[in-house]
């Protein structure tokens, strides 16, 4: 019985949530112990998807198909497959995390700060999960609204601008978007995702007509990686919003969106980009790692270390090997998980200082041992050390990559050395050789109760996943594995009326 509606007490158990909490008086902490609460039930939630998925069974589980609205033919319809499982628990798994991680960084207007907090885990979950393309757009669009709000609200010196790039940025290829969901839906009679597929795959819509609306697919999924050069609004963005906010403010929802459509819909046209794509991944990952490199800012080197780790899975999902992709979306759990502990750790690190120029600190390890190891764990997560989970995902990619790609792979392949530059350069200056004039004036307090256990669960997943990957990968292959055998060609376009599914018989399909 659960099965049946796990889905959609995962998506809006966030929002009821909300709903309730902005009820609440403003009394004490009591508006972050209800979403700290809200944020762990949800967590809880999405772990009876891994206990309940049926591992070798195809297609989606744990599915939700109802009429929604008659005209246009919309339809609640929910599910997962190996390939948003991890994604949907990885979601709950942060959610929690950036209650903890802004229980003292926020303490003005928090009813408001954790309401769209909630709004935000919802439109993230209803992402990953809508296999109805009106009932996915609405999601997608939902989650810019609290990310902007807050990033306006919160930045630290430039937030109503970082929160306008952030939303022009997105919004704009997103209208797009929607202009080629509706053109689909004129021509098959239908929004929801295995009806495209299988509509489209027939050979009913013309080649350069589907060129151009998997192009439009593509531009909005890209931008929201971001795929270089369409990273602008990154830095000032990740710099500006609250870290409870960073952790989710690239990566996971483009990349996603680019594997479920992009390679789900039009597997033709994606293997026509893809020479393009791996080539703009390539230089994704020496530019961003390059441009980290001389950073003096420690969440700007952030912004441009996430901007060459996606490109590396950028590399992955256009390479369409098993194991590339295996590898890709391993890195978008892990870039979710070590990514976000080191935000936490900054966040963690900025209470303590007021600052986060590199400059100012120094010989931080004597006065705070324990934040310092901590520290070095998730720098050598991220630079993919073996025997932790960054390892699994690079080795994965890279490998996946090399057949058919040998000289993109070797100039890749210079990203892994350029990131182990930069953040060991980071960690060098901030907590080794002489303490700087500021650490010695304010010897800081080193992590405490709430930030051990905001912490801890992040590195034990980065060892977990680094020695246990095949426990992730299992599901994660069975999501994937249509996507790397799908087809190259595509039939000749024949007339509307033969080659398409009726409305009819996509109706008479649902029933």
């Amino acid at each position: 019985m659960l099965n049946g509606s796990i889905l959609s007490l995962i998506t809006f158990l966030p929002l009821a949530g909300a709903v309730i909490l902005a009820l609440l008086p403003r009394r004490g902490r009591i508006i972050q112990w209800w979403a700290l609460l809200v944020s762990l039930a949800t967590f809880v939630a999405t772990l009876h998807l891994p206990a309940h998925f049926v591992y070798g069974q195809s297609g989606f589980q744990f599915v939700i198909n109802a009429p929604w609205i008659t005209h246009p033919a919309i339809r609640y319809h929910l599910g997962v497959d190996g390939l948003s499982m991890w994604l949907v628990v990885l979601t709950g798994f942060l959610a929690p995390i950036g209650v903890l991680v802004s229980w003292k960084a926020i303490e003005n207007r928090t009813k408001e700060f954790y309401f769209l907090f909630l709004i935000q885990q919802t439109a993230m979950l209803g992402v990953f999960v809508s296999l109805d393309l009106f009932l996915y757009y609405a999601f997608w669009e939902l989650t810019l609204v609290p990310m902007a709000i807050l990033i306006a609200m919160y930045g630290r010196n430039k937030g109503p601008q970082a929160a306008i790039k952030f939303f022009l940025y997105a919004f704009i290829p997103s209208a797009l978007l929607l202009v080629a969901i509706l053109w689909l839906y004129a021509k098959t009679g239908t929004f929801e995702f295995t009806h495209l597929q299988t509509a489209i795959a027939a050979g009913g819509l013309g080649p350069q007509a589907l060129f151009w609306v998997a192009l439009a697919f593509l531009v909005a999924f890209a931008v929201k990686v971001p795929v270089f050069p369409l990273h602008g609004w990154l830095a000032d963005g990740l710099t500006q919003a609250p870290t409870a906010m960073s952790m989710v403010i690239a990566g996971k929802l483009g990349l996603y969106s680019l594997l479920r459509f992009n390679l789900g819909i039009f597997p033709v046209q994606s293997r026509e980009f893809a020479p393009w794509m791996i080539a703009l991944a390539v230089i994704g990952i020496i530019y961003g790692a390059l441009v980290a490199l001389v950073q003096r800012d420690m969440k700007r080197l952030v912004a441009y270390a996430i901007l060459s780790q996606v490109s590396f899975v950028l590399l992955g999902i256009f390479c369409f090997s098993i194991t590339g992709l295996d590898g890709a979306v391993y890195q978008i759990i892990n870039e979710g998980v070590s990514g976000g502990a080191l935000l936490v750790l900054l966040g963690i690190l900025y209470e303590r200082y007021g600052t986060f120029e590199i400059s100012e600190y120094g010989g931080l390890s004597k006065r705070l041992p324990h934040m310092a190891t901590l520290y070095i764990i998730t720098t050598l997560s991220l630079i993919g050390l073996p025997i932790l989970n960054g390892f699994v995902g690079e080795f994965l990619v890279l490998s996946g990559s090399f057949v058919g790609h040998h000289g993109w792979v070797v100039a890749a392949t210079t990203g892994v050395i350029l990131s182990a530059s930069y953040m060991l350069w980071f960690i060098q200056r901030v907590f080794f050789g002489p303490p700087s004039t500021m650490v010695e004036e304010k010897p800081g307090i080193d992590v405490n109760f709430r930030e051990l256990a905001t912490l801890w669960p992040m590195i034990l997943l980065m060892v977990v996943m680094g020695v246990a990957s095949s426990y992730w990968i299992r599901g994660i292959e069975e999501g994937i594995r249509p996507l790397a055998n799908a087809p190259v060609t595509q039939p000749m376009a024949q007339s509307h009326a033969t080659s398409l599914p009726t409305q009819a018989t996509l109706r008479k399909g649902r029933q």
